[in-house]
């Protein structure tokens, strides 16, 4: 039988993401740095709704777009389940993807005029802690 997985999943006030991207973004790294497995189940709706304090609608369209994405899959009657994860994407989508989170990236540092060595270093650190840097 699945393990209910529990979600540590901090909201933050004021992020620019909205409360359903926060969701969202946070189950991909969960996904991503192994901490839910391949057939955990996630919480319902109502459950995670309270948990966070926030509207379960909110939920429900978090839920749906990592369904959309094939990061969970749904068994009727049953619950949200975490989904074989598969490479979806070609390389020419990866590279056109990566390149579009790098400008963003970069342009938010200049933005804020953060030295670019620390920026590049911290990139590293939050890769290195979801365990995705690769060894050279």
């Amino acid at each position: 039988m699945p393990r209910t997985a529990l979600l540590a999943i901090v909201i933050v006030p004021g992020d620019r993401r909205s409360i359903a991207g926060q969701i969202v973004d946070a189950i991909r790294r969960k996904i991503s740095a192994t901490e839910l497995a391949v057939g955990d189940q996630l919480p319902s709706v109502r459950g995670l709704a309270q948990q966070l304090a926030v509207n379960p609608n909110t939920v429900s369209k978090a839920y749906a777009e990592l369904v959309s994405g094939s990061w969970l899959v749904s068994r009727a009657g049953m619950g949200l389940y975490v989904a074989a994860q598969r490479d979806p994407l070609s390389d020419g989508e990866r590279n056109r993807r990566l390149d579009a989170a790098v400008d963003r990236f970069v342009n938010e540092v200049v933005a804020i005029r953060a030295n670019p060595d620390e920026a590049v270093e911290r990139v590293g650190e939050a890769l290195g802690e979801l365990g995705l840097r690769q060894s050279a």
